[in-house]
Parts: C-alpha cells; structure tokens; sequence
C-alpha cells in the first residue's frame, strides 16, 4: 500500500526510516500521475518489505514541496538514509523505476 505523505509525517516517514523510500510528488488531478499510481502500486508489491513507496501532493503540503524544490510533476525522488540519492523528473517506464529501486537495495 502506497503511504500518503504530509508535511507533518514526512521527517518520520522518509528522512528517519530505515529502509529505502521512493517519494512521488504530483497532484491527483495530473493524468501523467494517475497513469503512475497503478505502477507505483505494482511496484510496491514487488519491494514489499524492501523498500516504502510515499505520495505526497503538493498542493496541500507546500512545505515539503518546496523544501525539494518541486517545479513539475510528477518527480520520483529515491531516499536512502534520509539523503536524496536519485531522482526521475516525469513519466518512466515500469522497468526504469524498479532497476533505480533495485540500486537503492544495494
């Protein structure tokens, strides 16, 4: 199940988790992040346990958007340890995402 991010949760859910996290920021009325949700869901089945997959929208929780410098969406960031390790700006295929999370295991 995709965790939903907030400005509150965020520091807790992300920078303090010991496992990898991949955050997408975007919004619900984007098509290009509706067409992501599905594979951000089959995706968090496949790292079930491994990795935490995190939505935060960025209309309702500025701080951290901007805190990211968030311009477009949607932006894919991959978090390990707390630090920002990679990041995809707009649409990937399903293939892309899931090699970048295989890397962050590593």
């Amino acid at each position: 199940m995709i965790k939903i991010l907030t400005d509150k949760n965020f520091q807790k859910e992300v920078l303090e988790n010991p496992e990898p996290v991949l955050v997408e920021f975007g919004t619900d009325w984007s098509g290009a992040c509706q067409i992501l949700a599905p594979i951000l869901a089959q995706l968090q089945n496949d790292f079930n346990g491994q990795i935490k997959i995190g939505r935060l929208n960025i209309e309702a929780h500025t701080q951290t958007t901007m805190m990211y410098g968030i311009k477009e969406i949607p932006v894919l960031l991959f978090f390990k340890e707390g630090q920002v390790v990679d990041q995809i700006l707009g649409m990937a295929p399903r293939q892309v995402i899931a090699a970048r999370l295989q890397a962050l295991l590593h």
